[in-house]
């Protein structure tokens, strides 16, 4: 491209120095040649002029003068009534000797008659053509040399940032989402570039969409898993007691249908295909579940999980949402903490505060400030957990915070329910 960019400007000037240069040089040519007639003309009036004088005073012509000051041209003087005439000058140029070049020819007539003829040499004339027309085409080759190193610099001005554009979408192909930021000052390569920097931009968030998918999908459906694997093994251990067979069961479809549930959300939440919904939720009955859900989990390590504080709340809220935040919170203290788990539920009038505590030795100070920032973990966790919560809460009016560091108290804050009445009440 920067080749044939390089020829056409080339080309186009030749064609420009050529259609300007050649009537220019035609005109040159008639321009010396007009004003050299004139100056012979001006010179052979003005011998003629100098040969009345010297008749009028001397009676003659003084042709020794003549032939100093006319070196290069030569003179023939033709008195007024023709029998005398006389010649001066320079003898090669006479228009009868037989080598004589080519000449140009002046004739001027005095007042008293006398005819004055002055012949030059014609190859005055054509040097100084020449002179002209070497002017014209060094001037013509100068405008050429300019062109081409003007199209030279301009097509590596254009060029350029396409290749770097190319480069750019190169790596956008290869996976490589970071923008690259390059402006040309073309305004159209800019635009260009502007698309891809925005185009790698959504691509990177696209990217990190599916990656967050993939581990929240992953830590959230580690605590259902879990729970699932020991109804399976209570299934195996009591399979002699149908009752206990069947009660597990349920138990364990319970925890197949929650799965599904969680997967649901999580996908839906990474496509922003779904806006979560908030509707009622009896706070109990979500809290019912979590309990039976961890008690055995709990119980193999000598610890219990109680829920205590003024019952009959309801929230604003998505259940499988508030299930899988306060799941996170009972499974950080699990984990993290020590003794006994305790879930506390408090009518603040207008929102429900759910407190999930233990009785460990709390957060270190050096990660009070950070708990909620991803892959920030004390303890070897993956650091999924309670930035995936926060954000569950957030994207549905409710917040969770760290509100006490020993011992580690986490708080869900949720949106009363409907009427701004969180405590259900039956008929008076």
């Amino acid at each position: 491209m920067r080749r044939r960019m390089v020829f056409s400007t080339l080309v186009v000037t030749v064609i420009a120095v050529m259609l300007l240069g050649l009537p220019l040089g035609a005109l040159t040519y008639k321009l010396v040649h007009d004003e050299s007639s004139r100056a012979l003309q001006g010179e052979a009036e003005l011998i003629g002029a100098e040969s009345d004088t010297m008749l009028e005073i001397h009676d003659e012509i003084n042709l020794t003068e003549l032939d100093r000051e006319n070196p290069d041209r030569f003179i023939r003087i033709t008195t007024g009534d023709g029998t005398n005439t006389v010649t001066a000058g320079n003898p090669a140029l006479d228009p009868n000797a037989p080598d004589a070049p080519a000449l140009m020819l002046a004739t001027a007539t005095t007042g008293r008659g006398t005819v004055v003829e002055v012949w030059m040499s014609g190859d005055e004339v054509q040097q100084s053509v020449v002179r002209a027309w070497l002017g014209i085409a060094s001037l013509s080759l100068l405008a050429i040399g300019v062109a081409v190193g003007l199209s030279m610099f301009q097509a590596r001005r254009l060029t350029l940032p396409l290749v770097d554009l190319a480069y750019t979408a190169e790596r956008l192909g290869s996976g490589v989402t970071t923008p690259w930021g390059h402006r040309y000052g073309i305004p159209e390569a800019d635009r260009v570039a502007e698309v891809l920097d925005r185009s790698a931009e959504r691509i990177a968030g696209l990217i990190a969409t599916e990656r967050h998918f993939a581990t929240d999908a992953s830590h959230q459906l580690r605590t259902p898993l879990t729970a699932l694997t020991m109804r399976l093994e209570e299934i195996i251990a009591e399979a002699d007691d149908p009752e206990v067979v069947r009660e597990e069961g349920e138990a364990a479809l319970a925890q197949t249908e929650r799965l599904v549930e969680t997967v649901e959300s999580l996908l839906g939440r990474a496509r922003k295909s779904q806006n979560p919904e908030v509707e009622a939720v009896e706070v109990d009955s979500v809290l019912n579940r979590l309990q039976a859900e961890w008690a055995p989990v709990f119980q193999k390590e000598d610890r219990r999980l109680l829920v205590t504080g003024e019952p009959g709340l309801t929230a604003m809220t998505v259940p499988t949402d508030l299930a899988q935040i306060l799941a996170t919170l009972v499974e950080n203290a699990y984990k993290h903490g020590a003794g006994t788990v305790t879930i506390r539920r408090i009518d603040t009038g207008q929102s429900v505060r759910i407190e999930v505590s233990d009785e460990g030795d709390g957060v270190p100070e050096h990660l009070a400030g950070r708990i909620f920032e991803r892959e920030v973990s004390g303890g070897g966790g993956t650091g999924l957990g309670l930035a995936l919560a926060r954000h569950i809460a957030e994207s549905e009016g409710a917040r969770v915070e760290l509100i006490q560091a020993r011992p580690t108290t986490f708080a869900l804050f949720l949106p009363a329910g409907a009427g701004g009445l969180s405590k259900m009440t039956g008929p008076v």
